[in-house]
């Protein structure tokens, strides 16, 4: 087993504060969001990296969504294709309207 000693002690990784709900979601909008958390992450790359050596199933790992043990665009949602889009989640709405809506 990896461990990451890398990051510094008393800050949380955006993988682990989110939980793995979100990075092992079905819903193509909650990985989007996974994606969105890491990116600024230090430890995105060697994340990347690791999951493609170890051919991690299914997942968001270093920001890429995994289908299949392969790292693809975007992961399409089951069963036919909605009429009316949903509306956008908070996170990816602008600074100021996040704030209004609120």
């Amino acid at each position: 087993m990896q461990t990451l000693e890398l990051f510094p002690p008393g800050r949380a990784l955006p993988c682990v504060q989110a939980g793995p709900d979100l990075y092992f979601s079905e819903s193509p909008r909650e990985l989007e969001l996974a994606k969105q958390l890491c990116r600024p992450c230090p430890l995105r790359t060697r994340c990347l990296e690791g999951a493609k050596e170890r051919g991690e199933p299914w997942g968001v790992w270093g920001g890429e969504v995994f289908v299949d043990g392969r790292p693809v665009p975007f992961k399409r949602s089951r069963g036919r294709p909605r009429k009316h889009p949903l509306p956008p989640l908070p996170a990816e709405l602008p600074a100021a309207q996040a704030e209004v809506a609120c």
